[in-house]
């Protein structure tokens, strides 16, 4: 089976001028390479900040407001009454109808899990040791997968039951205490119980590792005086970047604080934002250079091969045609070079992501390698080479038949 006339005569350009085919693969490659080698190794440390900072938090948690300040009339004995603001003491307080509030969060689209939480400051300790710490009555049913907790465990059960704690691994060595051992929690309210360590986990974070200490939902109840009430709903989205709409979408249907995880990390979103801004940057440029380069070598070869497209045109071949000739060359160079780029780009990311680990394992250089990214730059490679070709396209349609074999 012959192939369309532009793709025949196409073909024959590009073996005839073999150097300069080779050198403009070469090009349109390394550019095609750098594209997906630098948004791989970007997407990827994005998507691994994104992983360790949102790993241990919620993507929205709804909860009540504030108590408002109060004015305060005062006066001495002959004195006019003078008022002040006085700002109450924020205490614990339980979402009113919270089972009914979670149905209603839990329903909306994109929310894949929804925790409710007793949250509040206690203190605890072991002997002549005592640390502050963050107390955290958790579901463990939707908290455990939500946030991965049974991949975080470094030694005993992820389970709760009665006067258990799940605790991190820095708490436990500030109070020189392992799995079994009992230690004694004491709640801002004043409440105390003794409970046993069910398991330790690590987050990845100091703090956390330090502060944190998991207890039944229930238990967390009868600690901060709230019996049958939570102080925080946490909820995880299946995108998280839509995090500030789903919370404005649930402050305006249950008249409730919804904190997105967005506007409590503005400087992450920044940083991530610069990121993002400088591979697009980068690709630009690329793209700018590969269809310069495109488009300068068939302007070339237009030159080159004036003679031929003169016969061409001569036996009656049109200038759409020939303008054809062009345009698949350089969606040729540009779909060769960039499915040799891809290669290029993914063999290099394979091989830096192999040459540091992490002390937990992970990759150093973490590459976000996806079909979407392969496909895309495969895309716009070949589509800038169509575009770079219009201007020698069009170039050699117009060039008179009779004064090109004449003069060549």
């Amino acid at each position: 089976m012959s192939l369309p006339f532009e793709w025949g005569v196409a073909l024959r350009f590009l073996r005839e001028g073999r150097a300069q085919s080779v050198l403009i693969l070469a090009g349109v490659s390394v550019g095609v390479g750098v594209i997906v080698f630098l948004t791989a190794l970007i997407d990827g440390l994005q998507n691994n900040l994104l992983e360790r900072t949102l790993g241990t938090q919620p993507h929205v948690v709804v909860r009540m407001p504030e108590e408002e300040p109060r004015a305060l009339q005062e006066a001495g004995e002959g004195e006019a009454i003078a008022s002040r603001t006085v700002r109450p003491a924020q205490r614990a307080r339980s979402i009113v109808r919270w089972q009914q509030v979670r149905s209603t969060v839990a329903g909306l689209p994109g929310v894949t899990s929804s925790t409710p939480l007793v949250s509040g400051a206690a203190l605890a300790g072991r002997g002549t040791a005592s640390r502050s710490v963050a107390l955290r009555g958790v579901e463990l049913e939707t908290f455990g997968p939500a946030f991965r907790l049974a991949e975080r465990m470094v030694a005993g059960q992820p389970a709760l039951a009665g006067a258990e704690a799940l605790i991190g691994t820095q708490l436990a060595a500030d109070l020189g205490i392992a799995v079994g051992d009992r230690f004694r929690l004491t709640a801002g309210s004043g409440v105390a119980e003794v409970l046993t360590v069910r398991g330790l986990f690590d987050l990845g974070n100091r703090d956390l590792n330090q502060r944190w200490v998991l207890v039944p939902l229930r238990t967390a109840q009868t600690l901060l005086e709230l019996e049958g009430g939570v102080t925080s709903l946490e909820l995880r989205l299946a995108e998280p970047f839509t995090a500030n709409e789903a919370a404005d979408v649930i402050a305006g249907r249950t008249g409730l604080v919804a904190e997105s995880w967005m506007r409590t990390n503005q400087q992450l979103l920044l940083g991530l934002s610069a990121q993002r801004s400088s591979s697009n940057l980068i690709q630009v440029f690329v793209v700018v250079a590969v269809a310069l380069g495109i488009s300068s070598v068939l302007v070339v070869s237009v030159v080159q091969k004036g003679r031929e497209i003169g016969i061409l045109k001569a036996m009656g071949t049109s200038a759409r045609r020939v303008m054809g000739v062009f345009l698949v060359e350089g969606a040729l160079v540009g779909l060769v070079g960039s499915l040799i780029g891809l290669l290029m780009g993914v063999g290099l990311s394979l091989f830096f992501q192999s040459l540091a680990r992490n002390p937990d394992g992970t990759a150093a250089f973490p590459f976000a390698l996806t079909a979407e990214l392969c496909l895309r730059t495969v895309a716009i490679a070949t589509v800038t080479g169509v575009l770079s070709a219009v201007v020698p396209a069009r170039r050699a349609a117009k060039l008179d038949p009779i004064e090109t074999i004449r003069y060549g």
